[in-house]
């Protein structure tokens, strides 16, 4: 297994210079605020072991893109102005007789995000899209793996803001993963409670 990777840092060389973009709000909570409470509450030795987030991936599954075109067309635009980023394109990895799908039809789109994009896509999620969605109890705190990463679905992508739905014919589904260093779940919701993550209850 790949070892995980250490968290962001920034020195004082390293410090924005004038006119250059200050780092994501979320990343300086991280540093400031949650990184030194999850050193003192797991109490670790080294304050590199506290942990962090490595990569959030955003999957935009749509099957019917295998028979029509415009559908994977619009999912990649709408991944797209969500994620900041280009999606790449998802395929079949095996025949499904039913759904009428062969092994490498087109199926869906998927970009992974690190680094700055990460952190500015996770506060949109958790401050502007999820207080969005109808009835919102929270999200359940038991959907940890053993590793330490954290995934959900959505019904509908069209919670962004950057969507509008009077241009968007398809409602879609989106699964994201939020990949983090932390060694067991409980770090790991102790990490994502503190970038505000509304979780329905404590594990």
């Amino acid at each position: 297994m790949a070892q995980k990777s250490a968290p962001h840092t920034t020195t004082k060389s390293q410090a924005p210079a004038e006119g250059q973009a200050m780092p994501p709000r979320l990343l300086e909570r991280y540093r400031k605020e949650i990184a030194p409470s999850l050193i003192k509450d797991f109490k670790h030795k080294n304050p590199l072991a506290a942990a962090h987030l490595e990569k959030i991936i955003l999957n935009m599954g749509c099957g019917e893109a295998a028979h029509d075109a415009k559908v994977l067309e619009n999912a990649q635009r709408d991944l797209g102005l969500i994620a900041g980023q280009r999606p790449v394109i998802t395929r079949a990895k095996k025949s499904i007789s039913n759904f009428k799908i062969r092994e490498g039809d087109a199926v869906g789109c998927k970009v992974t995000l690190r680094r700055t994009r990460m952190y500015e896509f996770l506060d949109r999620l958790v401050h502007v899209a999820l207080p969005r969605i109808r009835d919102f109890r929270g999200l359940s705190p038991k959907s940890f793996d053993q590793q330490g990463n954290y995934s959900f679905g959505l019904m509908e992508h069209t919670i962004f803001p950057e969507i509008s739905i009077d241009k968007t014919p398809y409602t879609l589904g989106m699964d994201i993963i939020i990949v983090t260093s932390a060694r067991n779940s409980q770090e790991a919701y102790a990490l994502l409670k503190g970038f505000g993550f509304p979780f329905s209850a404590a594990p």
